[in-house]
């Protein structure tokens, strides 16, 4: 550490001791909350306009009225720019970044890394600034979340507080990039589960707001997208919307299970060449036959809301000029968004499924509308309101957020008169979505791994829980040829009565007990004729490493053991876990857990 580092790390203890002396911790954090807000909603605005430069420098030649071959190149550049910047700069996997805040948030953790404050903003502004079929807001809630959490360590605060941080830089993140300052709160506690206290609600609120209030002043005050209501909702058209609400959630069923399955696939290629090869095909291919898949797809959805006619839809495709093809246009989009998102980022890109969920809810409330009215079906629809109501239909049924789908449209847009409709086909998607999902999109790709947190305090704690952290290594191990002799001599150097049995490549071959050997433990006529391997008992069942702890509290159950032994993912032993340490740690994180 150079001498300047060293005054700089003084310099902040002696702050830290003053801080400590002069400032209430709560006084602090609603201070550091406003800060987060700042930073975050700054971070939100240069990945905002650094995208869309890129765009604009790529794009702003492009025909209208015909298709353009750059499409099939512009993704892969990106995609593949991106993964040499991951792979040689960054050297870590920053994709799927609300799932590991979900992930750092359920585990009591609060550490995010300090690159995740940067890294994820130039990652995903490369990748959909070249056309990658993905969002912004997934990244930039990661650099908002990791901005609190490095914010919390710098100050040296407790876990609970870094935790609230990192919350309030996810709440900022929302409302600066959306100018949805109750939308980012009420993300924050529906999909990052961040459990809501009247110590957390107003540090998130400070956040939420300061973020707003800059976006304001570094961008004007106008909406996100324009919407203009023309024709006001009336109680007849309540069952459209909730069959609406019904599609929609089963949209958002496909889109969640085809995206967890193309990911699945893709992480049997360990090539990262191959990957970019195969995902920057397909991309490039559907980009270029659906040109609104290029990007964010904001452009589109602005069409859609604001009632543009059908050429201006179709514009930069195939399908220019032949309006009578726009249903089947639109059907396409629907059916293929979920592979040009997946594609992105298993190939290599980094982006989130916010704006794709927006997206394809604005394209299927759309449709549907205009199917209802081509068919001439009860009333006359109108499609722009249905688009607005497909959004929050899909944000609700692919991120089981009802509350996030309504208030994040209607702060979108301004369309607060629609709050009505918004809400029963928010309800209605969540509610289909719920009938065979219990998780969300982001949490089930923990819930494959064992690791998702859940409100079941139970359950929660079981999960917190690692096999590392109650494991026991001061057991002496001995080898199987050694005799009862050299037994009792290392008998009498320790207090355990239970010696794993390894072979000199360091694998349990048996567990050999002292009341096993007791009553001939002190016969030296028999030291020579027995021996470890003779004495020894089979392993009822080994544990590893990485084993969740609730498979572990089944195995436990199904042994009626009181210790088993742990191994690593090699074989390798390690040590054992007992039922006594198990049950010391679950009462301290439930502590832990439950209290404010």
């Amino acid at each position: 550490m150079s001498v300047k580092d060293r005054e700089c790390k003084s310099l902040l203890d002696r702050f830290i001791e003053w801080r400590e002396k002069h400032i209430p911790q709560n006084q602090f954090i609603l201070m550091l909350s406003f800060v987060v807000g700042v930073f975050s909603s700054l971070a939100a605005y240069v990945l905002k306009h650094f995208i869309e430069f890129i765009q604009h420098m790529l794009t702003s030649g492009f025909d209208s009225d015909s298709f353009n071959w750059l499409y099939l190149i512009y993704p892969v550049i990106g995609i593949f720019i991106t993964g040499l910047f991951i792979r040689k700069v960054v050297r870590d996997d920053i994709g799927h970044g609300v799932t590991k805040v979900l992930y750092s948030i359920s585990r009591r953790q609060g550490k995010i890394k300090r690159h995740n404050m940067w890294s994820s903003l130039i990652a995903s502004g490369i990748t959909i600034g070249f056309g990658g079929s993905v969002g912004a807001e997934s990244p930039i809630v990661f650099t908002g979340s990791a901005i609190g959490s490095n914010l919390g360590s710098l100050f040296k605060l407790d876990q609970k507080v870094m935790l609230l941080l990192i919350g309030c830089g996810a709440a900022g993140a929302v409302s600066g990039i959306f100018k949805a300052p109750i939308a980012g709160l009420v993300f924050t506690i529906e999909v990052l589960m961040l459990d809501l206290t009247m110590s957390s609600l107003l540090p998130l609120l400070i956040s939420s707001v300061t973020a707003v209030t800059l976006s304001y002043l570094l961008s004007g005050t106008d909406v996100m997208f324009n919407f203009q209501l023309d024709d006001a909702f009336s109680v007849s058209r309540v069952p459209y919307v909730m069959l609406l609400g019904i599609l929609c959630g089963i949209v958002s069923l496909y889109f969640t299970h085809v995206t967890t399955t193309i990911e699945g696939l893709f992480k049997k290629l360990k090539n990262p060449y191959a990957k970019l090869a195969i995902g920057g095909s397909v991309l490039s291919v559907l980009i270029f036959l659906l040109p609104p898949l290029y990007g964010e797809g904001y452009e589109m959805i602005n069409h859609l809301i604001n009632g543009s006619s059908a050429d201006v839809i179709l514009n930069n495709s195939f399908f220019y000029g032949h309006t009578n093809l726009l249903f089947l246009y639109m059907l396409l989009i629907i059916l293929f968004k979920a592979f040009a998102s997946t594609a992105t980022n298993c190939a290599g890109g980094c982006g989130g499924i916010f704006a794709p969920s927006l997206f394809l809810g604005c394209v299927s409330g759309y449709l549907f509308a205009g199917l209802c009215n081509y068919f001439g079906v009860g009333e006359t629809l109108p499609d722009k309101n249905f688009a607005l109501f497909g959004m929050a239909a899909l944000m609700s049924g692919v991120f089981h957020a009802p509350l996030t789908g309504i208030f994040l449209i209607a702060e979108l847009t301004g369309g607060y008169d629609l709050f009505l409709p918004l809400m029963i086909v928010s309800v209605c998607s969540y509610l289909t979505v719920r009938v065979f999902d219990k998780n969300n999109i982001y949490a089930i790709r923990l819930a494959q791994r064992g690791e998702l947190i859940t409100h079941h305090k139970d359950q929660a704690v079981l999960t917190i829980l690692k096999v590392e952290d109650v494991i026991e290594k001061n057991f002496m191990k001995v080898s199987p040829d050694m005799n009862l002799g050299a037994m009792t001599a290392v008998v009498a150097k320790t207090k355990r009565n239970i010696f794993p049995v390894v072979n000199t490549a360091n694998r349990l071959v048996g567990i050999l007990y002292l009341d096993d050997i007791r009553h001939i433990m002190f016969r030296q006529e028999l030291y020579h004729r027995f021996s470890v391997a003779t004495l020894m008992r089979e392993v009822p069942v080994r544990l590893s490493i990485e084993e969740p702890m609730e498979a572990v509290m089944r195995k436990f159950e199904d042994t009626g053991a009181w210790n088993l032994p742990v191994e690593s993912v090699e074989g390798e032993y390690i040590g054992f876990i007992s039922k006594s340490a198990i049950f010391t740690a679950y009462r301290k994180t439930l502590l832990d857990f439950t209290s404010d």
